[in-house]
């Protein structure tokens, strides 16, 4: 049940190389700079143009954390738990279904290095795991073909593209949706 895994205590993971720990009010330098540069933008929903006003996703994290709505993490160097790489998360947990959203962004020196595949796994574990999830879904712009790639690689199923359902400035977006079952696991 959703409230056993992390209503008490924040769930921090680790993996081979590392530590997937709580956001914190300290990190919002490091948020700014990679959800103000134009790389990892490029295919995010959201972007700020000041350091004070990223945080507003701070605050979107904490109280995803504080309705049982989702939880993100910090994504850090195992032995630097102070150096943010990037983020990712599960939100929109739905708990009558057994679904959830997962979402990530990662600084660009970082990608090709296999850091987001590594996350993800330990994060996808939480969610059948943990909360006992029966579908993580995830949607990706058409033209971000590394997230499409790195998605199928965890064994997501390309379900189909929603057109012109996110907007963006003046342009409507299709979105591909991808999703992991229970049982699509290895």
């Amino acid at each position: 049940m959703l409230t056993q895994s992390f209503a008490n205590a924040f769930p921090i993971r680790h993996t081979a190389r590392f530590l997937l720990r709580q956001i914190q009010a300290s990190d919002r330098a490091q948020i700014f700079a990679g959800l103000s540069n134009p790389r990892v933008i490029a295919y995010y929903g959201i972007s700020y143009t000041s350091e004070l006003s990223t945080q507003e996703q701070i605050d979107w994290y904490a109280y995803l954390e504080k309705t049982q709505t989702g939880c993100w993490w910090a994504i850090c160097d195992a032995h630097h738990p102070e150096k943010l790489f990037g983020t990712c998360g599960i939100y929109e947990i739905d708990s009558v279904n057994n679904n959830a959203e997962i979402g990530y962004w990662l600084l660009p020196e970082y990608w090709g290095l296999g850091v987001m595949h590594e996350c993800l796994l330990s994060i996808l574990h939480f969610a059948f795991d943990d909360l006992q999830l029966h579908r993580v879904h995830a949607e990706v712009e058409p033209a971000n073909i590394a997230s499409a790639k790195l998605l199928q690689k965890l064994g997501f199923v390309h379900e189909g593209r929603r057109r012109q359902i996110a907007r963006r400035e003046d342009a409507y977006l299709d979105l591909d949706s991808y999703a992991r079952l229970t049982s699509d696991r290895n």
